[in-house]
């Protein structure tokens, strides 16, 4: 399946009645399966739900846990990185050379590792007291 068009697929299923800043997320995991989220809003911010995080969910919901690849799209007039807490929580799935693909709905495209999207990754390391 083609990750571009899973993430502007359920881009458009996003529900964004505040922003109105649709948001689609797909990724594929290691097993090749690909997962697909949107960003969730609630009236009560911060408390909605970014399309990565919900790939993320679901990902790990269908026994899925090691991210391969990843795309996010939005409508936004240059491709836009995943928030702070979602870079985080794609570190947390994936190796540091894993593609991450940021996409406009009008085809402009920004290629990142995850290394680069993140640098200075908090990881389970800084937590080894031993």
């Amino acid at each position: 399946m083609n990750l571009l068009e899973a993430a502007a697929d359920v881009r458009l299923r996003a529900y964004a009645p505040y922003s109105r800043f649709k948001v689609g997320a797909a990724l594929r995991a290691t097993s090749g399966a690909v997962h697909v989220g949107c960003n969730v809003e609630n009236v009560a911010y911060p408390e909605g739900t970014c399309a990565e995080a919900g790939a993320i969910a679901a990902m790990i919901a269908s026994g899925d846990t090691r991210i391969a690849e990843v795309f996010v799209i939005a409508d936004s007039p240059a491709p836009v990185p995943p928030c702070g807490g979602c870079r985080q929580k794609i570190a947390e799935f994936a190796d540091l050379d894993v593609k991450v693909t940021l996409c406009t709905t009008e085809g402009l495209q920004k290629v990142m590792t995850v290394a680069e999207l993140l640098p200075g990754l908090f990881t389970a390391a800084h937590m080894d007291r031993t």
